[in-house]
């Protein structure tokens, strides 16, 4: 049974000029005394094509957790461009906000990002290059997350229990990072609008044990 669940994460200042900071207001319940703290972890997925170009944007350390309801504010810097590929600054990314215990994950929560150009530019060429990134607007698609948790060891446990498994495993494409994806992509393989892998979600849900849920708004 996993000691900490989120149970809300709410997207702050969104949308956003692309350089301003990330802010998410994170709700989690604690169910037992903590004996170490909890590391928050902000990931900006910078290119489709190599991991090298992830950047954690902010990573923080939340103690000592007292048992029941707990909330706050994540803040994070705004990525880097210079450690973007040029093609990459506009158009659909990932950005993930994790959590980990005793240097073990057991949260990671995933949104698409999508970095629009607002000046005008010739459609067939795109927009002028270098990019002005004054020009470019952030929105995360916060009412799409995608949810992964993964059992692990608490206090004093040696075996983390496996019945909790991982929640939205169909998505796990999104949660590991390991690229963007167009809009058509996203219309056409988001589970959240195809009605037949809604289906599929439900049933993996019901065979899911109760500490394995989680909702977010």
């Amino acid at each position: 049974m996993s000691l900490v669940n989120v149970t809300n994460m709410a997207v702050l200042n969104n949308p956003s000029p692309f350089s301003s900071p990330l802010l998410f207001e994170i709700t989690f319940e604690c169910l037992q005394e903590l004996t170490d703290d909890l590391e928050w972890k902000v990931l900006y997925v910078g290119s489709a094509e190599s991991s090298e170009h992830d950047q954690v944007l902010d990573e923080i350390l939340v103690g000592p957790v007292p048992v029941g309801i707990n909330k706050f504010v994540l803040q994070a810097e705004p990525p880097d461009p210079r450690r973007i590929p040029p093609n990459d600054i506009i158009g659909v990314t990932v950005v993930l906000v994790t959590c980990a215990y005793r240097e073990r994950e057991f949260v990671r929560i995933g949104y698409y990002v999508n970095n629009e150009y607002s000046g005008e530019y010739d459609e067939e060429t795109g927009p002028p290059k270098p990019i002005e990134l004054g020009k470019v607007t952030r929105m995360i698609l916060a009412d799409k997350p995608r949810v992964t948790r993964f059992p692990i060891p608490w206090n004093g446990q040696e075996n983390a229990d496996a019945s909790n498994g991982q929640v939205e495993m169909e998505d796990a494409h999104v949660m590991n990072g390991q690229g963007a994806k167009s809009d058509e992509q996203l219309m056409e393989e988001d589970p959240l609008i195809e009605e037949e892998e809604e289906e599929e979600e439900e049933e993996d849900d019901e065979s899911m044990d109760d500490d394995a849920e989680i909702d977010l708004d």
